[in-house]
């Protein structure tokens, strides 16, 4: 299996045994190129829809395809007719829309000391939401049973479908996406040492979470779900992705795709050290820009913190070349100002001493606030359906 793979408790994607539901299993055998280029399509166009003709002439499909295509969309409730639209001679065509309850995706942000949860439609957009405290140490079956009780109500109050144990009864259910701290391992779902909770070291997150809930899981680093959501919400070209809360990481995209590395360990932002004999950081070393900056933060000192912010930033923008920088995360969403202005100023600073002006990389605040992690999260399901690769 690829990157990305969603394993559910019957084994792989598709599998009755994972989502117990026809459309959940449709979904996942829809997966293909084309289907996913006139999914994106229908989902772009929204309530208005669109034509088969323009289907097909802008994803360069045969009419006969894009027929076959819809008609299996169609049959599986996934789209439906949306009026009939004037046409220059002959009759008029049929349009066709996304139908955007006919799938859902829940998102899950495991932050240190909290549990949020979103359900998102097809089209990304959030149905309902739940947030609960949550001690990420307190073990794996406590952690797993609080994911299950949360994402069961969730389900249950936005769907209106009684749950009763398992996920797998909520028929337009696909999933869960689980985005947390990392170190981990994106493909086999596994973690590593995530900083401060070294017990979760070697973890099968993915597979115990499935066999729990009975749906398919996919998991994925914090701030690579963040990322991922943004990119897909609109964010183009190559940007950073800081996010500063309990923790302070990065999610990159590179080329409009999130950039995991070969061992999904690219974005450990904040062990960058940046002072040789600075703290010890809860990942052993001494000066990290984490524990530089969280140090700041619980002093009260907003301004020096995003000084820190700033200068681990101009080192990443000085590596990659990016286009933009986004901040997020919790500290950052309770007084955004500071951390904005103050990272600017480092930014702006060195490209004045490395190039003039027009080298200044752009600061500003992520769209999606404080749950924008748990709607990548349910991203890291519904992004492939259409066509984006790396969900």
């Amino acid at each position: 299996m690829g990157a990305g793979a969603i394993v559910g408790a019957g084994g792989l994607r598709g599998s009755t045994g994972a989502t117990g539901s026809t459309v959940g299993v449709n979904l996942f055998a829809l997966r293909s190129h084309n289907t996913a280029l006139v999914l994106d399509l229908l989902r772009t166009a929204g309530a208005r829809g669109i034509s088969r003709l323009e289907l097909a002439d802008r994803t360069g499909l045969t009419p006969q395809a894009v027929s076959k295509i819809t008609a299996r969309l169609r049959e599986d409730g996934l789209a439906a007719e949306a009026g009939r639209r004037a046409s220059t001679g002959g009759k008029p065509r049929t349009v066709l829309r996304l139908v955007p309850e006919a799938g859902h995706a829940a998102g899950v942000h495991l932050d240190r000391d909290e549990l949020r949860t979103v359900l998102v439609d097809l089209t990304g957009t959030v149905v309902g939401e739940r947030r609960a405290p949550l001690d990420l140490g307190a073990g794996a079956d406590a952690v797993l049973t609080a994911v299950a009780r949360e994402t069961e109500a969730l389900v249950t109050d936005a769907l209106g479908t009684a749950v009763n144990g398992s996920l797998a009864v909520a028929g337009s259910l696909l999933g869960l996406g689980v985005a947390l701290p990392g170190p981990l391992d994106h493909i086999r779902g596994v973690l590593h040492r995530v900083t401060g909770f070294p017990e979760w070291d070697g973890f099968p997150l993915r597979d115990a979470l499935a066999r729990r809930v009975g749906v398919p899981v996919v998991v994925d680093k914090d701030t690579n779900a963040a990322a991922l959501g943004l990119a897909v919400g609109g964010e183009g070209g190559s940007f950073a992705y800081l996010h500063l809360g309990t923790g302070l990481g990065a999610g990159l995209v590179i080329g409009g795709s999130v950039h995991r590395g070969a061992r999904t360990g690219a974005g450990e932002f904040g062990h960058q050290v940046i002072q040789l004999d600075g703290p010890v950081c809860g990942c052993g070393n001494r000066g990290c820009v984490e524990v530089l900056c969280l140090g700041a933060v619980a002093r009260g000192e907003p301004t020096e913190a995003a000084r820190v912010l700033g200068e681990a930033a101009a080192n990443l923008v000085g590596l990659l070349d990016i286009d933009l920088v986004l901040l997020g995360g919790r500290t950052v969403a309770a007084d955004p100002s500071p951390f904005v202005r103050g990272v600017a100023a480092v930014l702006d600073a060195r490209a004045r001493r490395e190039g003039g002006r027009e080298g200044v990389v752009p600061v500003r605040v992520a769209s999606g606030g404080v749950r924008g992690v748990a709607e990548g999260a349910a991203q890291l399901l519904l992004a492939p359906l259409f066509g984006r690769g790396d969900g």
